[in-house]
């Protein structure tokens, strides 16, 4: 009886510190471009109608092969791939606070830089019928042009 008395309190405190460990997160919600969703009750900061480069993914894809120069260093080093950047297109459409969010070489990552001061102004997002700024995230390509891919009839660009 003795032992029963000291083997309860220790299940009930096992029992209870299962109970105390917090809930696995969940993993968080990912949004495609493209693919927009409507919601009842929309954050403040969600827009309507995504922010789109004038001429559309096809345009875009055009503009990065005709202003994109490929580092000499970064053809030496044979460096491929895409620099991820992260810009603003402002309510009136122009491209502001430009930044490497993931970089390839810093000569790669200058001349994305670079050819983000070039873009032109943008279609804004709107809410509600109203221009607003939203940030965008678009990957410049360097290297072999083959990875870039437009899909068609699509307002996306594919980079593999």
């Amino acid at each position: 009886m003795k032992h029963l008395f000291f083997i309860l309190p220790a299940v009930g405190l096992a029992l209870g510190a299962q109970a105390q460990q917090p809930a696995p997160a969940k993993a968080p919600v990912v949004l495609k471009s493209g693919h927009m969703q409507a919601q009842r009750t929309p954050a403040a900061n969600r827009p309507d109608v995504a922010p789109q480069f004038p001429g559309g993914a096809t345009a875009l894809s055009e503009f990065f092969q005709q202003n994109v120069k490929y580092p000499e260093a970064a053809r030496v080093n044979k460096v491929t791939g895409n620099v991820l950047t992260r810009f603003t297109v402002e309510a009136d459409g122009r491209v502001s606070s430009p930044l490497v969010v993931q970089g390839l070489s810093p000569e790669c990552d200058a001349e994305a830089l670079r050819v983000l001061a070039l873009l032109p102004a943008w279609q804004p997002a709107t809410r509600k019928g109203q221009p607003v700024a939203i940030q965008v995230q678009l990957p410049v390509p360097f290297g072999n042009s083959a990875n870039l891919q437009v899909e068609k009839s699509k307002t996306k660009v594919k980079f593999e």
